[in-house]
Parts: C-alpha cells; structure tokens; sequence
C-alpha cells in the first residue's frame, strides 16, 4: 500500500532533512519531486496542483524558516495536507436514530461489492448489531449463490428471490422480513455493470426511492486509480453517494484513488478492504494513512487490531510461562494464529514506525505462518512441550506428517531456540531483535 509514493516521498525529505536552512528555491525544487511522486502514483493531476501549491506556501512561511528543524516541519506540513487531502478525519457509518439503517451498497461489476457487503455485515456484528444482507443483483445468478454462500459462513442470513427478479419489487418483502426478525442493519447488495450505463442508473435509482437508504456507499477497486476517481464521480452525479468503500488496498503500490477521490468528489472514503478475509475491512483514518504513507507507522491502528486479536486470559498465561522459561511450540502456535487474526503481515509490519524501511525489499509470505502451523501439529504434545527431544528419526516424522522437509523442521527449531532467546533477554531488558526469516 502506497509503497513506491513513500519510497519517493522519503528520498525528497531525506535531502530536505540534510539542510540547516531551507530557502525558497530547496523547497521549490522539493515540490518538483513530489509533483512527480504523486503523478506516478496516479494521484489527478489538479488535486496534485492544489496539493502542492498549498504545501509550497506552508514551506515557505514563517513556521519553516524560523524552526530549528525546518526539514521535520516541511515533513509535518506534507503530512497535514495529505490528511486534509484525503478528507481531514475519519467518517464513520451513520445509523439511523429508529432501526433498521438500510445502506445501499452500488458499484461496477468486478469491484468487490458483494464480498464487500458480507465483510461490512460482518464488522456489524461483531459490534452487536443484527444484519441481514439482501440480494438484489438479480441479473447475475452467481451473485446471489456468492451471498448466500458468505452470508452462511458468517452466520448472517440472506433474503433472496429468483434470478430475474425485480429488485425494487423484493425490497419491500425483504424489508417485512427483517422487522419480523428484529434485524436493525440491512444492507443491498445492488446490481453492477461492466461500466456505467443508463438502464443500471434507472435501477439504481428506483431502489432509492423505494429503500429510501440512510446511505449509500460506492464500492471501488483502488487498482483501477483514476478510473475509480471518475466512477466515484459519476455514481455521485447520479446517486449523491454519501461516502466510497475502496477495496483490494493492499494490491495497489500507488495509492491514487485513495489520495483522489474526497478531494474530486467531496465524499469521504468510510473504510477500505485490506484483504481477501471476511475480517479485512478497515475503518478509513486520513491521519493514520498519511503517517504511513511518511514512512511514520501507524501504531494507534496497529494497538487496535491487537486488542482485538489478542485474548487477554491467553495473554497472562502466557507471561506466566514467560516468567518461569516456559514458552513451548503450543504457545507460538497460538501467537501466530492470533497473530495472522490481525490482517496481512506485511500491513502489520508497515504500521511499526521505522520498520517499513527495514523491511523494504524483504519478500513476506503469510503462507509461511501456514507451513509453521503444519509443522507444529505434527509434532507429539511432548514434543511441543519439550523440543530437546527432536531427534533425527523424530524430526524426519514431522517432516512427512506436514509435507515439509527435515530443513524446514530444522529451521523452525533453530528460530525458535532464537526466539526463546529474544524473550529472555527482553526480561532481562537487554533486548535486541534477532532476524527471523520463517
């Protein structure tokens, strides 16, 4: 995410950094950079005019040419202006005062909105509410079997009629059946398009009328950069969406849908799709992004998903063992699965501030944490419990039973005697992080 912007971004303040005086003409020149850096991330090219033009007058001012540090604040006024950029603050969800919100999730075909729909029902429940999503993509049978399949995998339920139905006519029946159910948040998967056509705007327009939706959120691909700006666009022409779910984040190294679309539109992004996992849906915070965008972490986000992750009755028992040197293969089992519960690991990385430079170049692979797990099942409750006796003829046994090598067990045995290591120094307070390469 943003990997290459902040890669270049990174190079131009490293020289600003460099300088105990900043004139006029070094900042100029600094804005040339980054004009550049956010064109080649595919940021519009007004927003990038604006952008740096109200940069540029900041950097010049008082506040830089007579700071101690004038390179950390032409730093701080970039990283302020990336946060208006992208709308100023986090924009949550609005729900209706009188149950149930009805939100309206629209979008092109292929953009993610019906697996978006399940993981935002999702997020609701896991916050107490009770969702019901409602399939109204009706001209695509497969869309209806790909809700009703996730909605059964997250034990929310699913209205649905035939293929070919008429989407404004289901609302209603759908609408009976969630008050019946006591159901408080219901969200419409609508119909998409391979691109914007009259006859998808008509429908979509009807469902409004009838639905009468507390919002309505535009999914987007971040990949497509600005053809995602000109959807969001045209759907809030059209609709006057109230704000813009960008999925697949992660796959996108240049970040210039997500750096457009509140600045083109004036519609804040609410959330952003992290991952393929029905729990990889974040909440939008310009603020946090603009500090990892800087190469600065984003250590608030990173402490949430933690709370989250991490079961607090494991977590004392855990430092119970930690104390007593008891720290076993069970116990790096259960903190890479808790790990893993908290997004892609590359992500987790990226938000540890100075670490995401560390890292830059290193090839991560969460399938490794699938290798770590397979090797650990197949060892013997004793084993786990006591390392020392991984013998030769042992070690070939788990190999086998994982469909890994002698190597691999071998590799993992020495990486965790490292790691018991790391966690007695770190008792000790003379702790220093070892390189682990799983």
């Amino acid at each position: 995410m943003f990997e290459s912007l902040s890669e270049k971004l990174e190079g131009v303040f490293k020289k600003l950094k460099g300088r105990g005086l900043i004139r006029e003409e070094d900042v100029v020149a600094a804005m040339k950079e980054i004009r550049m850096a956010l064109l080649e991330a595919d940021v519009n090219f007004r927003v990038v005019k604006d952008f740096t033009e109200k940069v540029r007058e900041r950097a010049v001012g008082k506040e830089v040419v007579e700071s101690i540090t004038p390179g950390q604040q032409v730093v701080k006024i970039v990283h302020d202006e990336l946060c208006a950029l992208m709308g100023g603050g986090f924009r949550k969800i609005n729900l209706a005062p009188n149950p149930p919100t009805i939100l309206m999730l629209v979008g092109l075909h292929g953009s993610g909105k019906t697996t978006t729909s399940a993981k935002l029902a999702f997020n609701f429940k896991k916050d107490g509410k009770r969702p019901m999503l409602v399939a109204l993509d009706t001209g695509r049978p497969a869309a209806i079997d790909q809700l009703i399949s996730l909605g059964a995998q997250i034990d929310v339920p699913v209205y649905a009629t035939k293929p070919g139905d008429n989407p404004v006519r289901i609302f209603p029946e759908a609408l009976r059946k969630a008050n019946l159910e006591g159901r408080d948040v219901i969200i419409l998967d609508t119909a998409g398009r391979l691109h914007i056509d009259e006859q998808l705007m008509k429908e979509l327009e009807e469902l409004k009328k009838t639905a009468n939706p507390k919002e309505i959120l535009l999914v987007a691909d971040a990949m497509t950069g600005q053809d995602a700006v000109n959807i969001s666009k045209s759907f809030d022409e059209k609709l006057n969406i109230d704000g813009v779910i960008l999925t697949k984040m992660d796959g996108d190294a240049r970040g210039g849908a997500a750096l457009s679309i509140a600045a083109v539109t004036g519609k804040p992004i609410k959330l952003i799709g992290v991952g393929e996992k029905i729990d990889f849906l974040e909440p939008f915070h310009p603020e946090r992004m603009a500090s990892r965008i800087l190469g600065m972490g984003d250590v608030v986000t990173l402490v949430e998903k933690a709370r989250e992750a991490v079961d607090m009755e494991e977590a004392l028992k855990l430092d119970e063992k930690l104390r007593k040197d008891g720290f076993t293969f069970e116990d790096l089992k259960n903190q890479i699965r808790q790990i893993k519960k908290m997004g892609p690991l590359e992500n987790i990385l990226g938000m540890i501030p100075g670490l995401g430079k560390q890292m830059k170049g290193v090839n991560i692979d969460d399938r490794a944490f699938g290798k770590v797990e397979a090797i650990i099942n197949s060892m013997t409750r004793q084993e786990r419990s006591n390392y020392v006796m991984l013998n030769g003829s042992r070690k070939k046994r788990i190999a086998d039973g994982s469909g890994t090598t002698v190597a691999d067990v071998n590799r993992l045995l020495k990486q965790y005697m490292e790691m018991k290591k790391m966690l007695k120094r770190f008792k000790s307070g003379k702790f220093r992080m070892p390189q682990f390469k799983f």
